[in-house]
């Protein structure tokens, strides 16, 4: 059993290329268990790939919010949540389910939407919401998987600065580990503890959000 000593994850001297460029050169890292971490830096910096080489360590025990979102389209917002406890049932269940959503199942994740928001458009196809709403559904699926670490690549990049500070306590609340891709530095600085810094592929930061200011970046988005 993991303890807050224990790395739950470890990255050393990865190097990751696409077409012969290198994404991430020599990077080496720990995430502890309870850690709350940010992934700052420009566009192309290499946070996504970050993101991923992390989250493909511990897909067992974690969730994820891709910027694609991965929802279907022409299910419901309750089918898409369901999704993320789908392989805890035998297929039985979850084809009965899916003909008539079961009120067990429609309880539990009910007060999820309800957090983000959404609790109205339970019923609705992904097809007919905003944006935003896509993004909060597949955070409420994220949340409904029960992991003890979430993993997201701007998961508030489409909502409205009330949503990003509702939407990030219900991800703070909701998991143990976070380790979030961020593009506004005021909300990753407000919702973790500890700031990773890329430029170009390279690791050039890693503190306690404490000791960080918003301007302290700045550096990581000059070109």
């Amino acid at each position: 059993m993991l303890t807050r000593s224990d790395p739950v994850l470890k990255l050393e001297n990865a190097t990751v290329g696409y077409n012969g460029e290198a994404v991430l050169k020599n990077l080496s890292l720990e995430i502890k268990p309870g850690e709350k971490i940010a992934l700052v830096g420009q566009s192309g910096a290499g946070k996504s790939t970050l993101l991923n080489l992390l989250y493909q360590q511990c897909q067992e025990d974690a969730a994820l919010v891709p910027q694609d979102l991965g929802l279907v389209r022409s299910l419901s917002v309750f089918h898409n949540v369901f999704m993320g406890r789908l392989n805890r049932h035998p297929t039985w269940y979850n084809i009965a389910n899916l003909l008539k959503p079961l009120k067990k199942e429609v309880d539990q994740i009910s007060p999820i939407l309800g957090q983000l928001g959404l609790e109205e458009k339970i019923f609705e196809p992904i097809r007919e919401l905003s944006g935003g709403q896509q993004q909060r559904t597949a955070v409420a699926r994220a949340i409904f998987k029960d992991s003890s670490i979430f993993f997201g690549d701007e998961p508030v990049s489409a909502v409205d600065e009330h949503q990003s500070h509702t939407v990030l306590q219900a991800i703070a609340i909701s998991h143990q580990t976070v380790v979030l891709s961020m593009h506004d530095v005021d909300l990753a600085l407000r919702y973790t503890d500890r700031v990773i810094g890329l430029r170009l592929g390279d690791l050039v930061l890693d503190q306690p959000t404490a000791t960080i200011r918003a301007a302290d970046l700045d550096d990581l988005y000059k070109h």
